[in-house]
């Protein structure tokens, strides 16, 4: 599998980044298993033969005084003695039991898995120990009050002593062989520690050796690969100061030489779009060629107004005449009403062309005042009831109760709204349904106008608001682009949203008074 070049580079330094992670977490977990056997020894079985050690002692100065006790003869010594025995050693042996086992259920929570059987037997040790403590200080309370009567019974007492003795020598051997155990697992723990640190450090000197020599290797391996790069900032630079003739000519199959030919490819690509972008610079001269050209028709189709009017008042005066007059025969007077008829309509038709230039080549400047959106919509409807019954449509009227006032030009927003109810009609000539509502927002109140039509498609749609784009015959293609213009004078939109089968709708939005 042929690699990239950043894949090459990537995985030549990841390679060097896992290594010296590798190193790194080797490192830690080594640390922290040490950390655990000096916790295990310092914290667990030396405090635990410590504990051994003094219960020994204790239990060696009991043995003592206990001897002493039955070798006085005088008996106020001896209750002395007894009490003094009674006070001072069972309860410093409870305590130090009771905490050398507290101690091992302790060294339960850190303590190795591996460690684990030896630590419960330790407890279990200490927990005999003090069972035996606890037989001890009854046979030894049976002892002192044997030796507290004014009458020895010599029998008695030399009874209840031998099996004083044997319990006492039971439990310092138990105490020297826990002892021992714990010394011996001492040091056996700390052999151990020293030999895995000595095999640790042998093996982070070995593996940091290693990542040393994969990160040069690396290092080695990404100059190689990145050498021809010098060759590509070099026609980089040709280019930039518009030499577009630079050729790298870089042999090869590797990733370097396929972007050094497609950046010779790029240069050639780049002096055709040069000589492009000259023929682009002559037909952009051409289009605002072509604007000023519009400018001028704007200024024409104004300057035919005027005579357009005096013409349409002049047929006026004729027709007026013309009903005055007399003709030779009915149909004269007949064709010559039909004509100026005709002439009445070129007239109208032509006034209406001129003012939809006037008004592209002039954007509106509204007033804006702050007026009831949905009243003005009330009143367009109404007066646009007759029109729209004859062509079959039907008005919904979805207005929010709420409707807050607008910013806006009320003729010019009356203009937009009779526009847009008007191409709907024309696009339901069957017959459908005209849905006008209106929704507030934060900042601003959106109107839509909803039919029922033939829907455009994409094409269509993207190109409605063009200057000079209908669809329908005979039309100027003026009225939605004025209307935009209208609304983004008002500080709003409009938008339109259609689909072929599924209508149309228009989406004005305008600012909140």
């Amino acid at each position: 599998m042929k690699l990239s070049l950043a894949t090459r580079i990537f995985l030549g330094y990841a390679v060097v980044l896992v290594t010296f992670g590798a190193v790194s977490l080797f490192s830690v977990a080594e640390l922290h298993r040490n950390q655990q056997e000096i916790r295990l020894i310092s914290q667990g079985y030396q405090q635990l033969s410590q504990d051994a050690a003094a219960l020994e002692t204790f239990h060696t100065n009991q043995s003592k005084d206990t001897e002493r006790l039955l070798d006085e003869e005088s008996v106020e010594t001896r209750r002395a003695l007894i009490r003094l025995a009674r006070v001072y050693y069972p309860p410093l042996m409870a305590q130090r039991m009771a905490s050398a086992q507290d101690k091992a259920r302790e060294v339960l929570t850190f303590a190795p898995a591996g460690e684990m059987p030896f630590v419960r037997e330790l407890e279990a040790r200490f927990g005999e120990l003090e069972a035996q403590h606890a037989s001890h200080v009854q046979k030894a309370e049976a002892v002192f009050t044997a030796l507290s009567t004014e009458t020895l019974n010599r029998q008695q007492v030399a009874e209840l002593t031998a099996g004083l003795r044997q319990l006492e020598a039971t439990i310092g051997r138990e105490l020297r062989v826990l002892r021992a155990a714990l010394d011996h697992r001492i040091r056996e723990r700390v052999d151990r520690v020293e030999e895995r640190e000595r095999g640790t450090g042998l093996a982070i000197i070995m593996l940091s050796l290693v990542a040393i020599i994969v990160g040069l290797g690396a290092t080695l391996l990404s100059a190689r690969t990145l050498r021809p790069v010098r060759t590509l900032i070099e026609g980089v630079s040709r280019i930039g100061r518009g030499d577009y003739t630079a050729q790298l000519g870089v042999q090869g199959e590797d990733e370097v030489a396929v972007l050094a030919r497609e950046f010779d490819a790029m240069a050639r690509s780049l002096q055709a779009r040069e000589l492009q972008l000259k023929a682009q610079a002559e037909a952009l001269a051409r289009a605002e060629q072509l604007a000023a050209v519009g400018r001028i028709s704007a200024q024409i189709a104004h300057e035919v107004r005027n005579p357009l009017s005096s013409i349409g008042l002049n047929v006026e005066m004729l027709e007026d005449a013309l009903a005055q007059a007399s003709f030779s025969s009915p149909e004269v007077a007949h064709e010559t009403k039909d004509l100026l008829t005709a002439v009445t309509r070129e007239v109208d038709r032509l006034t209406e062309v001129t003012e939809h230039y006037l008004r592209m080549a002039r954007p509106p400047h509204p007033t804006l005042v702050a007026e009831d959106v949905t009243e003005m919509l009330g009143s367009l409807l109404d007066f646009s009831r007759e029109e729209l019954e004859r062509a079959g449509v039907q008005v919904v009227r979805d207005f929010a109760p709420d409707t807050p006032l607008v910013l806006a030009d009320e003729a010019q927003l009356r203009q937009v709204f009779l526009n847009l109810v008007r191409n709907s009609r024309e696009a339901m000539p069957g017959g459908g349904r005209l849905t006008v509502a209106t929704r507030s927002f934060d900042k601003e109140v959106e109107v839509s106008v909803q039919d029922t039509g033939r829907g455009m498609p994409e094409a269509v749609r993207e190109r409605v608001f063009e200057p000079f784009f209908s669809t329908k015959e005979g039309g100027t293609g003026l009225g939605l682009s004025v209307s935009q213009q209208i609304l983004q004078a008002h500080g709003g939109s409009l938008s339109c949203l259609s689909s072929p089968g599924q209508g149309t709708t228009f989406v004005l939005r305008l600012p909140r008074a």
